[in-house]
């Protein structure tokens, strides 16, 4: 690209954290794949020296991140390793959404699957960057996290207007001093905006720390420096499954959609409550099988994306990586954007799900199936086109190109139905 000129990009995946899934070899798109499989004895310690060494070398900033798929992946991902299944369809989203926001973003996490993975006591794969700044997570209960998340965002936002109010305070004591007065105004421009805070925070920051004041003016600037932490906007996330989300912690996260405040929710769906055997969830489609719907789910499966765009203010995506990245990522930037409550729903392959083909290898390759069949439409809900005047409803998909028997009978989810009432 233009602003990569003179330099170079380099794959290097730390050889004792790989879970050997193979996703990323059978999803490389290339002709002459970028990734190999080998057996781990022959390059673990040889790429091990390597992997260190990639760890110290410079790093140019990133500008284009948002762009497109491939600048998003110049980014270092924050989540490091997780303890969820090989292969799993979860840590993928969580790890792009790190590479996106991750040095500030704070993360509300529901209890289930994505809780296991993202911190089982002692150990924790998110991680922090060569600033020293990462994500901030915590876990809360199954039925409350949307609250325990709004409350982390409210929280954060009261102090922030504390602080909007010293620096409009302290404008109005130094009449005199207009480079710093410019600083201060340009910061407050910028204050809703994540990415342009970046900068201007950073020239508050010098500013204020070079500044010489005296008496009440000092305190004034000692106080807002005490209060530095929140001059970049921080983006938070709420993070849970299907379980979560479309049943035991409903109430919650419609609340939340509800409230109209800048928040954003990740849904990993695997339309199953995976991390507790794999019993069927309202998000369970018609006829799969599952623990408690040994027979298949009777019941069509709960439309939350068309329940969140009923509001009208609520930005909703539904995404399927391994069929659409662009579309992903598209999603994900504009909902972080977006100035009100966002849901992305994002489908996640599981293994209890029974993929015949390749299995945990094959999830990227399983959700390209789903869209392609018609199993699983991608759509962007955006209510900022509503307000030009355009159909806020983008419909990502195409029309199918496989049949949707195709899909259905990839899985044992939905094919061991046949074999237990060959009849119906």
């Amino acid at each position: 690209g233009k602003n990569m000129n003179g330099l170079y990009f380099n794959i290097m995946i730390d050889p004792f954290d790989c879970t050997g899934c193979t996703n990323c070899a059978v999803a490389c798109p290339a002709k002459q794949k970028a990734l190999v499989m080998v057996d781990v004895d022959e390059e673990s310690y040889k790429e091990m020296d390597n992997f260190n060494y990639a760890l110290t070398l410079t790093r140019k900033e990133n500008n284009d991140k948002l762009k497109n798929v491939k600048s998003s992946q110049f980014e270092q991902p924050l989540l490091e390793f997780s303890g969820a299944c090989a292969g799993c369809g979860e840590t993928p989203y969580a790890k792009l959404v790190t590479q996106l926001y991750g040095d500030r973003m704070f993360i509300a996490n529901a209890t289930g699957c994505s809780s296991i993975w993202g911190g089982s006591s002692p150990s924790n794969p998110y991680t922090v960057n060569h600033e020293g700044k990462g994500p901030a997570w915590a876990n809360s209960l199954f039925e409350d996290n949307a609250e325990f998340g709004f409350g982390i965002h409210m929280a954060n936002k009261q102090q922030r207007l504390g602080l909007i109010g010293k620096i409009l305070k302290l404008i109005g004591k130094i009449e005199d001093d207009k480079g710093l007065i410019s600083v201060l105004k340009a910061w407050i421009d910028t204050v809703d905006n994540g990415e342009a805070s970046r900068g201007t925070s950073k020239d508050m920051l010098n500013s204020l720390m070079t500044f010489s004041a005296q008496g009440e003016v000092k305190e004034l600037v000692e106080e807002i420096l005490s209060l530095k932490k929140h001059f970049i906007k921080k983006s938070t996330w709420i993070f849970g499954g299907d379980g979560w989300a479309y049943d035991i912690g409903f109430g919650g996260l419609d609340h939340v959609i509800a409230s109209g405040e800048d928040i954003n929710i990740l849904v990993f769906d695997t339309e199953v409550y995976s991390n507790t055997g794999g019993q069927a969830s309202k998000s369970t489609q018609l006829g799969a099988m599952a623990k408690f719907a040994s027979t298949g789910m009777r019941m069509a499966k709960k439309d939350l994306g068309l329940m969140a765009m009923s509001y009208g203010y609520v930005y909703v995506a539904s995404v399927a990586m391994g069929a659409n990245s662009a579309q992903t990522l598209k999603a994900f930037a504009e909902a972080e954007r977006y100035k009100g409550p966002s849901i992305i729903i994002a489908y996640s392959p599981c293994i209890a799900h029974g993929i015949k083909s390749g299995g945990m290898s094959a999830t990227q390759l399983q959700e390209k199936l789903a869209v392609d069949s018609g199993y699983l439409n991608l759509y962007r809900f955006n209510p900022e086109l509503a307000k030009k005047g355009k159909n806020p409803l983008v419909i990502d998909s195409k029309d199918p190109s496989r049949d949707l028997k195709d899909f259905m009978d990839s899985e044992m989810r939905f094919s061991s139905l046949k074999l237990i009432l060959p009849h119906v």
